[in-house]
């Protein structure tokens, strides 16, 4: 059985800042990665993604994103951004590799059983496997008898064959609003949300949003979450505003029920749908974890800022409003990972000054 000081489980954006944060403290950390290649969740994301976060914003420890600064990166230079991360991170990573269990002995000492390796042992344990990896679907009236088409976003790449369909976007945020206007341009598109849709600006007085969010300190504060409450404004250059104005795509109260192939409204009228997307957001993929009470019945982390309360030496990167507004963000992984790394160290410390 092999040992690692620390063991960070995920390899995308929150695991790599947790090995980098574990390097700068003197750590040997290993890093177990479910996909094939580098890129965590980045390579799943629908083809036209664009950081809403200029490039200057969205970088991780140590390393900064090319090219101008004040540019929207795309989702496929996000994912080179990261495989040259990790190419030049000086920590093993293992890609391939899922993770199914986490133990631990009286000792305080961490087993991770991986499927088709040799468990790992470590004195601590990150799950940085972050808040995106199982799509969350709602529990709607009739949705899983609809006789059309239901996808998740995270299911959705690009417009190819949808042209003249009726589709029905259900959500309120970015990828939501952004998807439904793509569609829009070849098909009949309506989004439907629980509440009205809100809109933050993209730029205030030539600045970008985040620019003033980092000004203020409130995109690092860990009151930002609690003072600012409700959903997440879609941040907008003033195009999605315009095209939902327009009715390309229209937006509507969310439907009351789905009745085989139609959608019956609010308003009791009804029409046949070809697809109802769903881009209702994500729930955190912690599995492995449930053997030791660290996440609660629906799965979710047990955690104070990152650090669980309820296992000793087990830490969390990557959850979404973890400490702050920018937690499971790129800009904010660096910051979450230090963090929690420095609530471990003192454990990890201890057991790594003994075994060398």
């Amino acid at each position: 059985m092999t040992s690692a000081d620390l063991v960070v489980i995920g390899g995308g954006q929150s695991g790599l800042a947790t090995a980098h944060a574990a390097l700068r403290r003197g750590l040997r950390p290993l890093v177990l990665d479910a996909s094939p290649e580098p890129g965590g969740s980045w390579p799943s994301y629908y083809d036209s993604l664009t950081l809403f976060s200029p490039a200057r914003f969205s970088a991780l420890p140590g390393r900064a994103f090319p090219g101008d600064p004040d540019r929207y990166p795309l989702r496929d230079e996000v994912i080179e951004y990261l495989a040259a991360y990790t190419a030049g991170l000086d920590a093993e990573i293992r890609f391939s590799t899922r993770v199914e269990q986490v133990t631990t002995a009286d000792d305080g000492t961490f087993t991770v059983a991986m499927a088709g390796s040799s468990p790992v042992q470590a004195h601590a344990v990150v799950a940085a496997s972050g808040g995106f990896g199982t799509p969350y679907r709602p529990s709607l009236p009739g949705l899983e008898s609809f006789t059309g088409r239901v996808l998740h976003a995270a299911q959705y790449r690009n417009p190819d064959g949808f042209a003249g369909a009726r589709v029905v976007v259900v959500g309120g945020g970015n990828s939501a609003v952004q998807i439904a206007v793509e569609l829009a341009g070849l098909a009949r598109v309506t989004v439907a949300t629980r509440g009205p849709l809100r809109f933050q600006r993209q730029r205030i007085l030539g600045r970008d949003f985040h620019w003033w969010l980092t000004r203020t300190g409130l995109d690092s504060s860990v009151l930002g979450p609690r003072l600012v409450s409700g959903s997440v404004p879609v941040i907008d250059d003033g195009r999605y505003r315009a095209a939902i104005r327009a009715g390309r795509p229209d937006q509507r109260p969310l439907f009351e029920r789905l009745d085989g192939d139609r959608v019956v409204w609010a308003d009791g009228a009804a029409e046949p749908v070809d697809v109802v997307l769903l881009a209702t957001g994500y729930r955190p993929d912690l599995p492995y974890l449930a053997g030791l009470g660290a996440v609660d019945a629906s799965g979710a982390a047990l955690h104070d800022g990152g650090v669980s309360t309820v296992v000793p030496g087990l830490g969390f990167v990557g959850l979404e409003r973890q400490r702050s507004f920018a937690s499971a963000t790129l800009r904010g992984a660096g910051r979450d990972a230090a963090f929690v790394l420095d609530r471990l160290l003192r454990r990890v410390g201890r057991h790594v000054a003994v075994a060398r």
